[in-house]
């Protein structure tokens, strides 16, 4: 690969990555205000609507002829939105049943497992320093979130849900990318309206057993209807960065990198909605877990950092690949 390329590619690589973290850290702050201060708290049938969204405009960007048509087999699209659909609701169900310090715990052994995946479906192999490295943006980000940590049966029943399905999910993103040669708004045109229609369909009674209200029944003013017109619109771009991340950098470095997002919301958190929490041991974890990211960056893109000892998918199926997972095979 030359320089100019391999340039290319990195400036590709990193709009890629800022289109993620702002859509993400912007739709987190939309939902924490609509939330908290309005108390939209039907939080799965939002999810079904920002997919409801997604639905509409990837429609009409087919309708004009900006997304060709694609094949995603049935049963392939039904895998996806199962593991997609438990994953939302079993975040929920988790952060509901259990203290905030396991919840995060939660969420901090998705990475572990989404390499366990990489090594036994995709027989990735990882050097020393990609292992450590990783470690280090755990400990910083564990450092950073988990303070009291209570665990119950069934809290547990539901982290391991979500933590598995999340998983599942993002590592199929990028199984469907490369095998089906499909390209971020092609995948989502096809998942976003399965996703939309289940959960909507299944949202109200979900969010009504998880808060003992009903979605119906809340009190939608100006302001909060703009809050939700404004979360859905960010959704869009969440939802595409996310099948773009995922289809560049695979699902490991997606949640590695994507612990990023967890120091911005804190500083974000800090400035908007009170500093009370912030402290040395924050700081000290913030810091840890940014230089952990910035070695995991170094030492996965390294020869044999990360790489595939044999691909799971054959060569036969991977005609036309898209610009989102060229380069992105071998080394992430």
């Amino acid at each position: 690969m030359s320089s100019a390329t391999k340039a290319d590619k990195r400036a590709a690589d990193v709009a890629a990555w800022m289109f993620n973290v702002v859509t993400s850290v912007g739709i987190i702050m939309v939902n924490k205000a609509l939330m908290g201060t309005y108390g939209f708290t039907f939080a799965t049938t939002l999810t079904g609507l920002h997919f409801g969204t997604t639905t509409i405009l990837t429609s009409l960007l087919r309708w004009l002829g900006y997304i060709q048509t694609s094949h995603l087999p049935l049963s392939d699209l039904l895998k996806f939105v199962l593991f997609a659909n438990f994953s939302i609701v079993g975040m929920n169900v988790s952060l509901m049943w259990n203290s905030v310090g396991f919840y995060q715990i939660a969420k901090l052994s998705m990475i572990p497992v989404s390499c366990f995946l990489e090594v036994v479906l995709d027989k990735v192999r990882y050097s020393r320093d990609t292992k450590l490295s990783i470690l280090v943006v755990l400990l910083g980000v564990a450092v950073c979130t988990v303070t009291d940590v209570s665990v119950n049966a069934k809290g547990f029943i539901a982290a391991f849900i979500a933590v598995w399905s999340t998983a599942l999910q993002q590592y199929y993103v990028h199984y469907l990318q490369r095998k089906y040669s499909l390209g971020s708004f092609n995948l989502l045109g096809h998942t976003a309206p399965a996703q939309a229609a289940s959960l909507l369909l299944l949202g109200p009674f979900v969010d009504y057993g998880l808060t003992n209200k009903r979605v119906d029944a809340y009190n939608y003013g100006l302001v909060s209807l703009f809050f939700i017109i404004l979360s859905c619109s960010i959704a869009v771009g969440t939802n595409l960065s996310q099948f773009i991340c995922i289809g560049r950098f695979t699902a490991v470095s997606f949640q590695v990198l994507g612990h990023m997002k967890t120091i911005l919301v804190l500083i974000l958190g800090f400035i908007f909605f009170g500093k009370e929490g912030l402290n040395l041991h924050v700081i000290l974890g913030m810091i840890i877990a940014v230089l952990g990211m910035v070695w995991y960056g170094n030492a996965s893109s390294k020869p044999g950092g990360k790489e595939r000892r044999s691909l799971s998918i054959p060569k036969s199926q991977k005609h036309g690949v898209t610009p989102e997972t060229t380069a992105a095979e071998e080394k992430a």
